[in-house]
Parts: structure tokens; sequence; C-alpha cells
């Protein structure tokens, strides 16, 4: 029989994951209940709050002494991150489900977060019409919005609960019931693309699957970047083609779409095989221009749609940019290859085209070149735009050359 972990306060609660509960075992499905309130509930429970806050260091009793609501969220939260993967692993359930408001979320997530990509994950929540990125990160969590406040059964709630626990039990009790891949798995490369190096990445990946990889492109908006770092962590890849790395542009300028100082890490970090290039380090992401801050008033910018505008960066924010990335190369402990395209990083940074930047561009590279140290990290300044031909067929070739190596 498959298993459905309910998580939630059942403290404050309880009625609802009553009702979620016995939905749950009319499916003929096994409810297990992971109690994640400071009190103690009305009914009995598989995992207890005491057991889920020793799994953060901390006694639930002390806990309640406290009546500290924000070290209770913390203790209760970790120890749900620390606990429910381990609890996955032993196999105690399929597929997690949860409901509550901003705290009962934050208690949750964090630990849905922890569990492997592919691993049913529902949260029914008041904060899923927001933005929701603090909750799911670079997860696969299932954010449905509770409409109304997770606080009672009405006619509402209970039209929500029945529809997150029919896409749960579908998910865990379905998914043997359609065609299995039976395809010969491929070694998995990774590679990273913006709207303005689509035609470099997606040469580059027509070329790789043609030598029996399967590509898996991720969008450089920040979140795309700091997902593709996570699954790199995971394991998931042979090789990774990281030829658009602009979110360092937003990172170091104050764009958007930054992913973090921790972008361009996880390949060294776990020795993958690497081929990495300075696509759209031209731009820094911004929404409409009415809500660029008023500091870059005057700078030359680019409407790329109604919702995205982009800003060109400078001669200094390159040697910035530059200094940065070749500050995370440095790092290698494998061979690894940067490719410099001279003619352009992107489809807007090019001959008559609104960015075209020469001196910005040798700014970039200069600083890559003269900051890199580490005798791993070779560089090779190639004379095309990055969305050339050429460029892209070289790219996927020296990646083919540093995984056979």
């Amino acid at each position: 029989m498959n298993t459905i972990a309910i998580a939630g306060t059942f403290d404050t609660k309880g009625e609802e994951f009553l009702y979620v509960k016995h939905l749950v075992e009319d499916l003929g499905l096994n409810p297990f209940m992971i109690h994640t309130g400071v009190f103690d509930p009305s009914f009995t429970v598989d995992v207890t709050n005491e057991e889920v806050a020793l799994a953060a260091g901390y006694d639930i009793k002390k806990i309640v002494e406290r009546k500290d609501r924000a070290m209770a969220t913390e203790a209760l939260s970790k120890g749900m991150e620390n606990l429910i993967p381990k609890l996955y692993e032993k196999g105690k359930f399929d597929g997690i489900i949860s409901f509550g408001g901003s705290g009962g979320t934050s208690l949750v997530t964090p630990a849905m977060r922890a569990l492997p990509i592919g691993v049913p994950k529902v949260m029914v929540s008041t904060m899923a019409s927001g933005n929701v990125a603090q909750y799911v990160g670079t997860s696969d969590i299932i954010m449905m919005p509770s409409i109304v406040d997770v606080a009672g059964l009405n006619k509402v709630s209970k039209m929500i609960f029945k529809n997150a626990v029919l896409a749960i039990a579908g998910m865990v009790s379905l998914g043997d019931k359609l065609p299995q891949d039976s395809g010969e798995e491929k070694p998995l490369i990774a590679a990273t693309m913006f709207g303005v190096t689509t035609p470099c990445v997606d040469r580059a990946k027509a070329y790789l699957e043609d030598q029996g990889y399967e590509v898996l492109v991720f969008h450089a908006t920040g979140t795309g970047g700091k997902t593709m770092e996570a699954l790199v962590d995971a394991g998931f890849f042979a090789g990774v083609l990281d030829l658009t790395t602009t979110e360092w542009c937003d990172e170091i300028v104050g764009g958007v779409l930054a992913a973090g100082p921790e972008r361009c890490g996880a390949a060294i970090r776990n020795k993958i095989p690497q081929v990495v290039s300075v696509g759209a380090c031209d731009m820094v992401n911004f929404g409409p221009m009415d809500t660029i801050p008023a500091e870059f008033s005057g700078r030359k910018f680019y409407k790329h749609n109604p919702t995205v505008t982009l800003m060109r960066t400078t001669a200094p924010e390159n040697a910035k940019i530059g200094a940065a990335l070749a500050d995370k190369w440095n790092n290698a402990q494998t061979d690894m290859t940067i490719l410099l395209p001279a003619k352009g990083v992107s489809m807007i940074d090019a001959e008559g085209q609104p960015f075209d930047g020469p001196e910005e561009r040798k700014v970039l590279f200069e600083t890559i070149k003269e900051n890199i140290t580490n005798e791993n990290v070779r560089i090779e300044e190639l004379p095309n735009n990055i969305n050339d031909t050429e460029f892209a067929l070289t790219a996927a070739k020296e990646l083919i050359r540093l995984l056979n190596a």
C-alpha cells in the first residue's frame, strides 16, 4: 500500500488534518502522520513533535517552557529538514503533503526541499499565490493556493483539501501505470542558456546528443542557475557546459536575476568536467523600465520585452564580473576550459547590435586572463560571436575531450 506523509501542526489544526487523513484512507492509501506543532495533539501520530525537535538537538519540553515562537519554529523546521529525508530513505512514505499559513509553510517546506527530485511534494498554503521562491527553492514542490485560510472546515476548504489529496494520491499511486522509459540511459550534461545565447546552446546541445549524451538546459535566471548547481551537487551530471554565466552580472551590479555567490561552484566541488564561457555578461536584468533604480539613470538600456529590461554592463563592472568569475574558476581541482568569444558574448553584443562593446569585452577578457592562476584552467579566445556555429561546436567538442580524458 502506498503511504502519504501528512505533516503539520496537529495541535492547532487537528480537525483539518484529521479530515485529510480520512480522505487519504478513503482512497485506500496509508497516512503517515507527522506532528510539527509545539503542544500535544488530541490524536495518535506516527512521528511526534518530540522526535522532530530532537532531530535538531532540541528538547520539546524546554521549547514549551520558553514560549518563544521563533525558537520553536526554528527548532521544528530544522528537525523536519533533518528527519524527513531519513524517514523517506527508510521507506516510511512515498510522498508528502502539508497545509498551512506562512508559519506552517515555513515549518515543512525545508524538509520537502531536502527530499530528492521526483518525490511527490504538495504544500497547500496561504502564501502560494505570491512569490514562493523562499519556500520552493530549487526543488519540485507543488505549491497550491489554499484560497481561504487553513482554519476550520468549510465548503471551500474541503474542496481544496480534496483536490490536494487527489493530486498527491495520483502521484504516489499511478506512477507505475505510465509507460516506463526503457531507452538506454545516457550520460547527462548540464547547460546554461539565456534568450540571447540560445543559438549557441542549441547547436552545442544537438552535437552532444548526436554523440550519445543527454543535455538538460537551465535558463540562467537566478533560479535556473541555483537549480543547476543543486543538481550538480546531487550527482546528476557527467559534465557541465556553463556557457551563460550572466547571473554574475546581476550579483555584482544589483540586477533581479542573481543566483547568489555560490554560482559556478558545484562542478568544481564535485570535480566534474566543464567548459565555461561568459555568455550574456554584457547585461544586467531588471523588470519594466519604471522599476529600474534611479542610480542607473542615463545608462544604456534595451527593452527585451514588456516585463524585462536589459542594461549594458560598463567596463568597470566587467572588471568586477571577470574578477569574480576568475576567483571561482581558480578553485578547479581538475582540468576545465574557459572559452572567450572575441566578437561578442550575446546576440545583442555583436557588430551593429545595441550592446556591441569591444572595450567592455576587452576588459572582461583581460581581467579573467590576468586573474586565472590555476594550471588546471585552460583559456582559449575564439574569433567568433558566442552564437556562431564554430564557437558552439568548439565548446561541445572540448567538453567531450574533457569527459574522455
